[in-house]
Formats: C-alpha cells, sequence, structure tokens
C-alpha cells in the first residue's frame, strides 16, 4: 500500500488545535451533576455484581450457579478496570473532591500497582503516543507490532507472544514498567527495578490471596469450585481488556511516528498525532460501557482527563473536523478491528511481512507544505 501523506501547513494544525482546545473546555464548563450521579451507578453496579458473584459462589458445585457467579465477577471485574479503574486514574473525576475517586489514591482490582501504572500509561504512553522507541505500549516490549521495528528471528514467535500476554494481561501490565527487553539488552539493571518489584510483588500478593485463597476459603467445601471461577473471571476480564486495548492502537491505518518528527511539536501537532495514532470500536451504550468508552479511543487520546462518558457525545463532531482537515478517522465494528489487529501480528511476524498486504497501516504523516485541498 502506497503512504498516505497528511499535508497540513503550521496555519491550519494551529486553527485545529484551537477547535479542539474549544471543545475540551466546553466539556469541562459542562461537568457536573450528571457526570456525578453517572460514575456512582457504575460504581453501585459493579459493587452489585461482585456482591452477586460472590454469593452465587456459595454454591458453586451446582453449574447454574458456578456460571452465575463468573458472569457477575466478570462484569465486576470489566467494570472496575475499564469504567472504574482506568478512568478515575486519568483524573477525570478528581473535580469531585471524592477521596474515593481521587486519581491519586485509587486502587483497582487488578495486579498492576495503580502508581506505576500511572507513569507508564498516563505519562509515557498518553504523551508519547505511538512515537517509535518511546511509547513502550507499541509492542509491550515482547511484540513487533510495527514495520519500523527491525525483524529478528524471536518475533516469530509474534502470535504465540500475543496469546500469553492477553492471557495474563493483568500481570504483562503489571511488569511492563520493569522493561525487561532493556534489562537483556543491558540498557537497564536490575537494581533499577528493585524498587518497582517490591510493589509489583506486593500487589500481586494481595490480588492472588484475594482471588485464589481467602475468597475459596469463604465458600467452605466449595473451594475448588470458587478457585476455578475466579480464575475463570480474571481470564474473561485479561480477555476483554486486551482485545478492547490493543483494538484501539493497532488496527489498518493507525499511524507511528518518530522522534525527530514530534521533536518541538506544537498543541496543535500533539493532537493530530492522537488522531491518526488512535482508532475507534463501533457499539451499542452497554458496549461502550464495558469497554470504559476505550471503544472512543481517538476522544480519549484527545482528551484523556475528560469523564469517559462524554466521548459518545463528542464522537460526531471529532470526526467532522477530520473530515474537514483531511485527517484519517478510524472507526469500525469490532469483528474488524480485532480482526485486522490480529492480521498484523501475524503478519509482522515474519521478515517479509511488511508494507503491501491490505490490512498494512497507512503510514500518516504531518508535512509543512499546505495542501490546496484542505479547508
Amino acid at each position: 500500500m502506497t503512504e498516505r501523506t497528511i499535508t497540513l501547513s503550521d496555519e491550519q494544525i494551529d486553527e485545529l488545535g484551537r477547535e479542539l482546545d474549544a471543545i475540551k473546555q466546553r466539556l469541562i464548563d459542562d461537568l457536573g451533576r450528571d457526570d456525578r450521579e453517572y460514575i456512582y451507578n457504575v460504581i453501585k453496579a459493579q459493587r452489585a455484581f461482585e456482591v452477586a458473584g460472590r454469593a452465587s459462589l456459595m454454591l458453586s458445585a451446582l453449574p447454574p450457579f458456578w456460571l452465575a457467579g463468573v458472569a457477575s465477577l466478570s462484569l465486576s471485574k470489566i467494570l472496575d478496570n475499564m469504567e472504574i479503574g482506568h478512568n478515575v486514574m486519568h483524573g477525570q473525576y478528581d473535580w469531585m473532591r471524592d477521596p474515593a475517586l481521587n486519581s491519586k489514591r485509587f486502587e483497582w482490582d487488578t495486579a498492576c500497582p495503580s502508581d506505576q501504572w500511572r507513569y507508564s500509561h498516563n505519562y509515557m504512553h498518553h504523551t508519547f503516543t505511538n512515537i517509535l522507541d518511546q511509547d513502550r505500549d507499541i509492542g509491550y516490549g515482547i511484540l513487533r507490532m510495527d514495520e519500523s521495528q527491525k525483524w529478528n528471528p524471536y518475533y516469530l514467535g509474534n502470535p504465540l507472544w500475543a496469546f500469553l500476554l492477553m492471557t495474563f494481561f493483568q500481570y504483562g501490565v503489571a511488569v511492563h514498567d520493569l522493561e525487561a527487553e532493556n534489562v537483556v539488552t543491558g540498557k537497564r539493571s536490575l537494581a533499577d527495578n528493585l524498587p518497582l518489584l517490591k510493589g509489583i510483588w506486593k500487589k500481586v500478593g494481595r490480588q492472588t490471596l484475594k482471588d485464589y485463597v481467602l475468597f475459596p476459603l469463604l465458600t467452605g467445601p466449595q473451594f475448588a469450585t470458587t478457585l476455578s471461577a475466579n480464575m475463570t473471571a480474571n481470564l474473561v476480564r485479561n480477555l476483554w481488556a486486551y482485545s478492547i486495548i490493543f483494538c484501539g492502537h493497532f488496527p489498518s491505518g493507525t499511524a507511528t511516528f518518530t522522534q525527530e518528527e514530534t521533536e518541538n511539536e506544537t498543541r496543535g501537532e500533539w493532537y493530530v498525532r492522537q488522531m491518526m495514532g488512535s482508532a475507534n470500536i463501533t457499539g451499542s451504550p452497554l458496549f461502550h460501557i464495558l469497554s470504559g468508552n476505550l471503544s472512543h479511543q481517538i476522544e480519549h487520546h484527545l482528551f484523556p482527563d475528560i469523564p469517559a462518558r462524554r466521548y459518545p457525545q463528542i464522537a460526531a463532531e471529532i470526526e467532522a473536523l477530520c473530515a474537514k482537515y483531511d485527517l484519517p478517522y478510524n472507526t469500525g465494528r469490532f469483528s474488524r478491528q480485532i480482526g485486522s489487529t490480529w492480521g498484523k501480528i501475524f503478519r509482522l511476524a515474519v521478515p517479509f511481512g511488511g508494507r503491501g498486504g491490505s490490512d498494512d497501516p497507512a503510514a500518516a504523516r504531518v508535512d509543512d507544505e499546505p495542501a490546496a485541498a484542505a479547508a
């Protein structure tokens, strides 16, 4: 596939930045009771699902109760991680001044310590989105997700590494900050990781004790079936979180950038990079809630600290802005985005799997010369 070149003048980029800033300010000015009630209702639903799941597992030896427990716990963990934890830790509800929803204090039901996640995700990923050799979310240190990553025989295992990451996603996220690939190459020492390892060990230990010892013990003779139910609920949450996140970052049409291209980047250029490096997923209102509204990944990358429930409200406006400035607005149904993502995982496993396939990502670039067609 030939490169797609996005050509905007400095003035156009600045004007786009001002229009997006205006949308953000309008949302901030409108925050209030509806947003407050929404997040409290989601928290109530999450807790109700957890209570229902734990109660069902008291009879988990009976298949219907085991299934009900797995379903309820899976929904509880998905809501906790996606629509509550992820969004709260972005600071989306700091304006409420509720200590329980403070981005710096919130701890979620997963293996990754929240303080480490805030650094690797909020700072590193959202600041350096899709910049090669800076954004470690490109491949998570173990996958080849862009043809610019130099191929080596290790990447023949790309599909297997992706499957393992998906299955154990909460642990993959937990060790992300350790930069294991840099330890292997000598760019980072084991001593550098000791403070991080202490935090990970403590959090993983607490999660393991809760899910695989204490709650199964509370069900007495149902210990084994409750244990299997908890493991299954964690697996469901891992598969779901992985799929939504990968669909938002790696389908065909998402762009990557070099450090040279993004040097001395303006606010408007940062906005353009977020739009070109992200992808949306279409779906029902329930689908969007269960995805933490990361199904609107473009809007999230533009405004990560705005309550995610607002993203569907501005999606059409953002799409219209993309059309106005001849920028891509990458969106599609879940089956299309996940299929494209897995296609890339398999294609980039081999050295000749670069450009040329129908699902290749379009390489998008910002140029300083104005386009005659841009308005």
